[in-house]
């Protein structure tokens, strides 16, 4: 017991080590691993995004001119960003919130 008396003192007075979570949103942490976002204007839809995607998050319709990304599909493992040529796709600086509905991020008229 008189070996914990003095980290017991110390963790007391000292701050907590977590944040009240949803009261509180934490600063993300550098190099963390979110989402993508798209720059739609930088886009050529040359599609080799929707090819390196392992989990089939990004879909582009040539056709439509349209880009469709599926946030709870992505394992967030950013090859697409390496795999852009044009750096229309960037990374997320903080991670999304939890949702009860899976949406998608659709974004239209590419040049």
């Amino acid at each position: 017991m008189p070996k914990m008396l003095p980290k017991v003192i110390k963790a007391l007075v000292q701050k907590p080590a977590t944040v009240r979570y949803p009261y509180e949103k934490p600063e993300p942490v550098e190099g963390l691993r979110s989402g993508v976002k798209f720059n739609i204007k930088k886009c050529d839809q040359c599609q080799d995004c929707e090819r390196v995607c392992p989990s089939a998050a990004i879909n582009v319709t040539y056709a439509e001119k349209k880009l469709e990304y599926f946030p709870f599909r992505c394992i967030c493992c950013h090859q697409c960003i390496a795999s852009c040529s044009q750096g229309a796709i960037t990374a997320e600086t903080v991670a999304r919130s939890p949702d009860y509905k899976k949406v998608t991020d659709v974004y239209m008229g590419m040049p």
